[in-house]
């Protein structure tokens, strides 16, 4: 885990006044986390950064919010001689399961799970055509492309307004959540014949919603990545573009990046 802990309160004055008495020191925060990680479970990392989000308010009486990010990344067990290896791992992928906790005194917790760095590609199955045209556009329309994206997937809990002891209740629910929404992404990609990528985070976002109760919105943004096929007819007429196309190339930015937040109808998204 890659832990980021921030703190607001009442320390301006190591600022103005150059008084450094209520400044809990970077050192100070970075053994907390270490202790902590010694005393209590780290996972599910929701539970870990609420628990350490509360002891920053509990033990200092001046600081007024704690903001906790965990970036979980991905360590497998290596395969040695057909079975899993007791105590030998390799980096999975650059794939990260990320939170964010927000403590704030006398209104309890914040909490947004999500996925980073979720690379995936398709052959076939997308389409990208009726988007408005005028003389500003080159790009042609598409009823067969590769597809392919880098998932940054969030959702956020409903508030834990009781604190600490609420989130310990709800323990269950985050690595189900974070399972549910990994595999919703994953098979809503490779199943759905895409009409375009906007439809296709809308359609995960509606089954997220549903598998998780709790849960108040869900975000996803998906950069495009490109693969464009390669006119090869200048050599003695070969053909590789429609039909014959098997040679593409990976086009650098710019690309498109598409944003969408769903939200449940009537209630109102806890913030961070």
């Amino acid at each position: 885990m890659t832990v980021c802990t921030l703190l607001e309160g009442d320390i301006a004055a190591s600022w103005t006044a150059a008084d450094n008495t209520n400044i809990v020191a970077t050192d100070t925060q970075k053994q907390t986390v270490y202790v902590m990680a010694k005393l209590h479970p780290v996972n599910p990392p929701e539970l870990f950064g609420s628990i350490l989000a509360d002891h920053f308010l509990q033990q200092y009486p001046h600081i007024s919010v704690a903001h906790v990010s965990i970036v979980v990344h991905r360590w497998a067990r290596m395969s040695v001689d057909g079975a899993p290896h007791p105590h030998s791992f390799v980096r999975d992928s650059d794939e990260k399961r990320v939170v964010e906790v927000v403590a704030r005194r006398g209104q309890g917790l914040s909490i947004k799970s999500g996925i980073k760095g979720l690379l995936v590609l398709k052959s076939t199955g997308s389409q990208f055509w009726g988007f408005h045209r005028d003389e500003y556009t080159r790009l042609p329309e598409t009823w067969d492309r590769i597809l392919s994206t880098e998932v940054e997937a969030g959702w956020n809990w409903r508030a834990f307004g009781s604190g600490l002891e609420e989130v310990k209740k709800e323990v269950e629910s985050f690595d189900k959540a974070w399972e549910d929404a990994r595999r919703i992404t994953m098979e809503t990609f490779a199943k759905e014949n895409s009409p375009s990528v906007q439809n296709t985070m809308y359609l995960m976002s509606e089954q997220i919603l549903a598998a998780a109760p709790r849960v108040e919105s869900v975000e996803y943004t998906l950069p495009n990545k490109h693969y464009f096929e390669i006119d090869l007819s200048w050599f003695k007429g070969l053909k590789n573009t429609g039909e014959d196309a098997e040679v593409y190339a990976p086009q650098s930015d710019p690309n498109g990046l598409i944003h969408a937040t769903v939200t449940r109808q009537d209630v109102a998204s806890s913030k961070l």
